[in-house]
């Protein structure tokens, strides 16, 4: 523990020493293995887990908009493939457009 910040709340501490939540940092890496997926780093293929929105004119967001599927069941809610999808459908075009993950981080920690 870092001295003078033992007293403190969780949120106080969050802020002093400048650090994300845990529910930011989930969504960021959340969103960081959606784009290797997307840009092809990994070995999975974007259509083993998620449909591009084929439907999409450009006019809002960015290019690579995923489709949601409807689901009435809540297990359903908390998978990655889920969970993921509404966070990425709001990123602009700049955010997505980058050739490189580092270039991502470094959009992804600016907002």
């Amino acid at each position: 523990m870092i001295n003078g910040l033992g007293q403190l709340s969780y949120m106080e501490r969050l802020e002093r020493l400048n650090l994300w939540t845990l529910e930011e940092r989930r969504n960021s890496s959340d969103l960081i293995e959606l784009f290797k997926i997307i840009k092809g780093y990994t070995k999975c293929k974007i259509s083993d887990f998620f449909i591009l929105d084929n439907r999409c004119k450009g006019t809002r967001g960015h290019s690579v908009k995923l489709v949601k599927i409807r689901n009435n069941k809540d297990a359903l809610k908390i998978f990655f493939s889920r969970r993921v999808i509404e966070q990425w459908n709001q990123l602009e075009q700049h955010m997505v457009d980058p050739s490189s993950i580092n270039s991502f981080k470094s959009h992804l920690q600016k907002i």
